[in-house]
């Protein structure tokens, strides 16, 4: 009878062993796929008007967003602060319209004007990057003429 009862208890182990298996397989690939945290970081500071945003990096491999809502004519001043690594950064509406897209990106001060209006997004991405972007609308060409 003491033999019965323990070769029941092992069967009912063997039967519920597939069920106690798969999440125990999940639970795993979670704590793996946490663990593989992006290398580096970032601070984006957004403009308290809306005008404009700071992207801040040190030894940084992600890719990260911020969204602007600009007017048909607002120009955006582009300022790049490479110290190191790649830096690629593109300009797109939510309708469509992409103003700029830069890949290896320098140091240096460009401008962009967006042709319609719209919710831009700003995106960046960085391979081993230190450095700076600052996104500014400086000025209105509609409002000039």
């Amino acid at each position: 009878m003491l033999f019965r009862k323990q070769y029941g208890r092992i069967r009912r182990i063997r039967n519920t062993h597939p069920i106690i298996l798969l999440p125990l397989v999940i639970v795993i690939i979670i704590s793996i796929s946490a663990c593989s945290v992006p290398k580096g970081s970032i601070v984006i500071l957004e403009n308290p008007n809306g005008t404009g945003v700071t992207m801040d990096f040190k030894e940084w491999n992600s890719k990260s967003k911020c969204e602007l809502s600009l007017n048909k004519g607002d120009v955006l001043q582009i300022e790049v602060d490479r110290e190191y690594g790649e830096i690629a950064l593109t300009v797109s509406g939510k309708n469509g319209s992409e103003p700029y897209t830069g890949n290896n990106l320098k140091s240096g001060l460009f401008t962009v004007t967006v042709s319609e209006t719209d919710k831009y997004d700003i995106r960046i991405t960085g391979k081993d990057a230190t450095g700076k972007v600052t996104v500014k609308n400086v000025e209105n060409v509609g409002e000039n003429h």
